[in-house]
């Protein structure tokens, strides 16, 4: 099983493939239909993630810890990171978390400015569904379909995206059934119904 490793610039890449994007359906995205982040809510996934941190580095036992992060306080996150990164590529990432790990997402790209092949648009609403996959530190996106718009498209469509907009901003590509190390000493993911669980 190969790996890709996760850098710090890299976390936000290694999340869209893990945690995905939103809406239902494609038929039921109305375009600019979402209201700006919450900040509170995402500096409630960053304490998170500081505490994690923090408790890996002064070696905590005492059996599982755990951390929930609702759907709104993710999409918070994600909004904030594509923000504060300055994201010339992703402009929207929004998930919809379901028990069994299941998730389903929207990702808006910009390419405009890139040098493109024809089959791909300068600006594109991807639509997934599928399920996180957790195996000895490592995760990866078991996807069950991929639409481009309204088209269902096949995941090699959105692998050139990733590769096109990885490039432009010299990052190593990597592709949609790549494994990622887990970061902040997570050991593992599982969800419910409009929650993330990360085991630590």
């Amino acid at each position: 099983m190969g790996t890709t490793s996760v850098k710090a610039g890299q976390i936000l890449s290694s999340l869209i493939v893990l945690l995905g994007s939103v809406f239902l359906c494609p038929d039921s995205c109305v375009a600019g239909d979402f209201e700006d982040y919450s900040k509170q809510e995402a500096s409630k996934v960053m304490k998170l993630i500081e505490q994690i941190q923090r408790e890996q580095a002064e070696g905590l036992s005492g059996g599982s810890r755990r951390a929930v992060v609702t759907e709104s306080e993710l999409n918070a996150y994600f909004a904030y990171r594509i923000e504060a990164e300055h994201s010339e590529v992703m402009k929207e990432l929004r998930v919809k978390i379901f028990e069994k790990n299941r998730i389903e997402g929207k990702i808006f790209i910009d390419l405009t400015g890139q040098d493109l092949p024809k089959i791909l648009r300068p600006e594109m609403n991807f639509y997934l569904d599928g399920t996180i996959e957790v195996k000895d530190g490592l995760a990866r996106l078991n996807l069950k379909s991929l639409y481009l718009e309204n088209q269902k498209i096949q995941p090699e469509i959105l692998n050139l995206v990733i590769y096109v907009g990885s490039k432009s901003q010299n990052m190593e590509p990597f592709r949609l059934d790549d494994w990622f190390e887990l970061p902040y000493g997570i050991k593992n993911i599982t969800s419910e119904k409009g929650s993330a669980i990360f085991h630590y």
